[in-house]
């Protein structure tokens, strides 16, 4: 079976359609014979862009049907998409999906999707390099689904309202970043350490600092309204992950004292570096 890397986009979605849009007119992808959820499907060297028409949160087992419809096997998907949130904060957001607890947008309860944190640290760089929009530029914490992938994803976003979402610097801007992620991922995969990070608020904003001014690399992001969680939990965002997790960040104050606590011997207990902030 074919390996490729995958861009996935959603009909219903402004924000993705931008995106879809300025990758073709910029990039050179090509149409194909080829249908995907009976939308035409774009390729370029060994990368493919995909559209559905429903909601991308809720498409578990999205590598599954990949294979299945077009006889490819993702390496890694990156989902272009909008970023909604009711204070119409003008952002360039990416991070992983899953749900730490009950799943409210899509996915499962308690299940993380895998996280790229290599992948994500570039798109956050980029996002940062590129930003002439003087927007927010951030990490989001693992949130909504799909949760059930079993190959590395990452969402890169545009938010965070209509007016965002159908810029046109802003679809060039996550158009360019989508392309040096999928150039450059396999070149930095050693350059990095690679980090859970816990605590903050939804927008991560210690996590994100520490990303863009240090080697860390976070790949899952427990905020502070996510917890507590099990132990079991916090394990899964240690391990769902491509690539091996070598430390533990905490944001102290942003923590609650029993997820700390539980971080603190978990990384005492895995041989991980704990780092608080």
């Amino acid at each position: 079976m074919e390996p490729a890397k995958v861009i996935m986009t959603t009909r219903v979605d402004l924000a993705s359609m931008n995106i879809k849009e300025k990758l073709i007119q910029n990039f050179g992808f090509k149409k194909t014979e080829t249908t995907f959820d009976g939308n035409t499907v774009f390729k370029l060297k060994d990368t493919v862009i995909l559209t559905t028409n429903e909601e991308m949160i809720y498409y578990d087992g999205l590598d599954s049907e990949i294979e299945k419809q077009i006889g490819i096997k993702p390496e890694i998907i990156v989902f272009a998409s909008r970023h909604s949130s009711k204070q119409k904060l003008p952002a360039l957001t990416t991070h992983v999906t899953g749900n730490w607890g009950k799943a409210m947008y899509g996915g499962k309860d308690e299940s993380l999707a895998i996280a790229h944190p290599v992948a994500m640290k570039l798109a956050l760089l980029k996002l940062h390099e590129l930003n002439d929009l003087d927007w927010t530029v951030c990490y989001e914490a693992t949130h909504h689904g799909p949760s059930e992938l079993e190959v590395p994803s990452l969402f890169i976003e545009i938010g965070s309202s209509e007016e965002e979402w159908v810029n046109d610097r802003a679809g060039e801007i996550l158009a360019e970043t989508i392309i040096y992620v999928i150039n450059n991922v396999e070149k930095t995969e050693k350059k990095f350490k690679l980090a859970l990070g816990i605590g903050g608020g939804h927008y991560a904003p210690k996590q994100t600092k520490r990303a863009l001014e240090s080697d860390l690399a976070f790949g899952h992001i427990l905020p502070k309204y996510a917890q507590p969680v099990s132990r079991e939990v916090l394990m899964k965002g240690i391990e769902r992950n491509y690539g091996k997790i070598e430390a533990i960040y905490v944001d102290w104050k942003g923590s609650r004292g029993a997820t700390r606590q539980m971080a603190k011997e978990l990384a005492q207990e895995l041989g991980l570096e704990f780092i608080k902030d």
